[in-house]
């Protein structure tokens, strides 16, 4: 399809998305009681792309007041996840999907080159790159491939001498010594992840126990709604635990549809997460949503959402297993897209800074009023989420609402610094206090 004919299609099924969508406060759904509409059902859902222009001259997203933020890296292929290592240097895992997923409905169709519009088929690099900067300037000395050709990457962790990457396809194991700047050794394969030949949520969080004997990661749904069929979604919309000795993995928690970030709190030491809920019941469900993770817990997809709200559009219904549904802790408001989870665990911030949660909320595309293109901070007391999400990092839409970056992951690093994975800008970005 041409270029000219595509943009006519894709600008008539937003014509007919945009007339079903009404003014609602996105900022109702925020926190531990959102409020939930009615479900809607459509024969295309709302749709509105945020057109990708990146960053031009020196423009920057904002920061709140006493706070600076520039470029750490640029000219990334994709950035996706950022992790700091014990001695400070960066990891910035760079890639794409494999883009294996077929297309069966016209509205598949449509909703493809609406997330082509708003940047989505941006090339990946498959790869991980390390950034050092010593001094701590802002300005790292080293910029080398550690890793590269692994299968559409996203979750690392490092666990000793042991650098662990969920590729979308297995967990894999690579030898890391402290000050290294390339891996060439080839990594072994820890465990079989859920890939293709179906692979609609490709990405794999990952996250090791504080004790360092356990992994975690997040497996998405291979749907929105089991349109794929239920034996496709085997061993998916799942958190697996996975034990670092044997590589032998059970079901920590399901029902999650796509657990895109995992960290440890850091007070209780408990497993959180956030999880992209299921779309095309209307503009204003389902709410994504940071929750803690309970051992054996299930969370409701596909059968229902946020607690027992059944969705009617899995057949036959589950009341059984609706009825055990556990209710999230903590919304963040629908179709935010929320892809990066970091606990601070410093003040060096700012007091009001240290204990909470940092979300990246790569944006919304199925919705008229944009919601998320920004990094929330979730305040946190007692091992709790303790009141209103606040905004960080804005900017990333342009007056004219057009996209010039789409945040992903996000890390905190001890002396202070704030990382956030921009993925449409192909630029890591650095915040920090402004100082005297």
């Amino acid at each position: 399809m041409s270029p000219r004919l595509s943009t006519r299609v894709v600008g008539f099924a937003l014509l007919l998305a945009g007339c079903q969508d009404e003014a609602f406060d996105a900022q109702s759904q925020v926190g531990p009681d959102p409020v939930l509409p009615e479900p809607q059902q459509y024969l295309l859902p709302p749709m509105r792309i945020a057109r990708a222009v990146g960053w031009s001259g020196e423009a920057t997203p904002s920061v709140p007041e006493g706070f600076r933020v520039k470029a750490f890296a640029t000219g990334l292929a994709h950035p996706r996840q950022v992790s700091v290592l014990p001695n400070g240097d960066v990891l910035v895992v760079e890639a794409n999907g494999p883009n294996v997923e077929p297309v069966r409905r016209p509205k598949d169709l449509i909703m493809g080159w609406v997330k082509a519009f708003a940047g989505a088929g941006a090339k990946g690099g498959n790869r991980i790159t390390l950034l050092r900067d010593a001094d701590g300037d802002g300005t790292p000395e080293v910029r080398s491939v550690l890793l590269e050709h692994v299968n559409s990457p996203f979750g690392v962790a490092l666990v000793g001498q042991d650098l662990y990457v969920a590729a979308t396809d297995a967990l894999l194991r690579f030898p890391y010594r402290e000050g290294d700047t390339k891996i060439t050794e080839p990594g072994i394969k820890v465990t079989d992840l859920p890939g293709g030949p179906i692979d609609h949520h490709w990405t794999k969080a990952l996250a090791a126990s504080p004790d360092g004997t356990k992994l975690y990661v997040g497996v998405g749904s291979n749907s929105n709604i089991t349109e794929h069929g239920l034996e496709a979604e085997r061993g998916r919309a799942e958190i697996w635990e996975i034990d670092r000795a044997t590589g032998a993995h059970r079901t920590f928690a399901s029902g999650l549809r796509n657990p895109t970030g995992l960290d440890f709190e850091p007070q209780s030491g408990r497993l959180w997460a956030i999880v992209n809920e299921r779309d095309e019941i209307g503009p204003n469900l389902v709410p994504d949503y940071l929750t803690s993770v309970r051992e054996g817990a299930y969370y409701g997809w596909p059968y229902s959402y946020w607690g027992q709200h059944v969705d009617p559009r899995v057949q036959p219904p589950q009341p059984d297993l609706v009825a055990s549904a556990v209710k999230p802790d903590y919304a963040l408001s629908s179709h935010v897209a929320p892809l990066g989870l970091a606990f601070s665990r410093t003040d060096r911030l700012g007091a009001d800074f240290r204990g909470g949660a940092f979300v990246g909320e790569h944006g919304s595309w199925d919705r008229q009023e944009f919601n998320g293109y920004k990094v929330v901070y979730v305040p946190f007391a007692d091992g709790r989420p303790s009141g209103k999400a606040r905004d960080v990092v804005t900017g990333f839409l342009d007056r004219e609402n057009r996209a010039r970056g789409r945040p992903v992951g996000v890390a905190v690093d001890p002396r202070g610094v704030l990382l956030v994975a921009d993925d449409l800008g192909n630029t890591v970005w650095r915040v920090t206090p402004a100082g005297p």
